[in-house]
């Protein structure tokens, strides 16, 4: 794990030179990879050699005019994502912390930032309604706001908030909201724009469609939590609601080589395949345009 950030951060201190840039952080679903308490096959390589090991998924922009950082979701692994930020653009100020949702991979690195941890003072952080008042009505994420060590920024679905020039704006996305409803971001750079959805149901489910948006953007970092059908033996899938990455490449059949080299798949989980750059499905995917993010991937804004 040492040796694959200290690789990680020398690619990232030498590319944020020329201009606003999104960085992916992290790739996994929320657990990481491997995942506690697999012991099989697939998580085995993991457990053997820590330099496999996969962060829960962030995305960050770098902005070097502003000497300015945000972070979209506050992971389980925010030690090491804060660590490649620090290796990337040293003595830059975090500006901002966006949230998704209350699950555990998209907001429980916040505590890093307690008084146990960090002790850090006002730290921004952007949430919808549901997320914010979760933060400040349940412990020990209270604390972090009576402590001060966050300062919660109410965010309202499809309305734009400018941070250090990048305008981001959240969408409302359906998922499972048993604490807080689900947004993506759509964030605007300078020069480009991303849509970034690590989480939502069957995307028909959603009451835009996908090609739409993303014909919008410049890049898409979408839900690639499952590969497809028959990923967990025993357990029926249907009742499973992320799209399945065969299922999203499937709404893109007839779209140009252009627009399906925006969709860059994110959020795997650890049955997922395309965890491994080597894997035939990692591939294939290629093969058909797709895209499929990687920690170090730099996207400029």
């Amino acid at each position: 794990m040492i040796k694959q950030l200290l690789s990680l951060a020398l690619v990232l201190t030498t590319s944020f030179l020329s201009g606003t840039e999104l960085v992916v952080l992290g790739i996994a679903q929320d657990a990481g990879y491997p995942q506690a308490g697999c012991y099989k096959p697939h998580c085995m390589p993991g457990w053997e050699d820590k330099n496999k090991r996969l962060g829960a998924t962030s995305i960050a922009v770098i902005n070097p005019e502003a000497k300015s950082t945000l972070v979209f979701e506050a992971t389980p692994d925010m030690p090491d994502q804060l660590y490649q930020l620090e290796q990337a653009a040293p003595g830059y100020s975090l500006d901002g912390v966006f949230l998704t949702h209350a699950h555990i991979g998209h907001y429980t690195g916040l505590m890093y930032f307690g008084h146990e941890a960090m002790g850090a003072k006002n730290v921004p952080v952007f949430a919808m309604p549901r997320m914010s008042s979760y933060l400040q009505t349940n412990g020990p994420w209270s604390q972090l706001v009576n402590y001060k060590n966050i300062n919660l920024k109410l965010l309202k679905a499809d309305q734009a908030v400018m941070v250090k020039g990048v305008e981001i704006t959240p969408v409302i996305v359906p998922h499972r909201d048993e604490y807080s409803e689900t947004v993506g971001y759509y964030i605007k750079g300078p020069e480009r724009t991303a849509l970034f959805i690590p989480d939502i149901n069957k995307w028909q489910l959603w009451k835009r469609d996908l090609a739409t948006e993303v014909a919008k953007v410049d890049y898409a970092l979408i839900d690639a939590t499952f590969y497809a059908d028959g990923e967990i033996p025993g357990r029926a899938m249907e009742d499973i609601p992320h799209p399945f990455v065969v299922e999203s490449m499937a709404l893109f059949k007839d779209a140009s080589v252009k627009e399906k080299a925006k969709v860059h798949f994110i959020h795997f989980n650890h049955t997922n395949p395309l965890l491994s750059p080597s894997s035939d499905a990692s591939e294939f995917v290629l093969s058909k345009g797709f895209k499929i993010a990687r920690p170090g991937m730099r996207l400029p804004l």
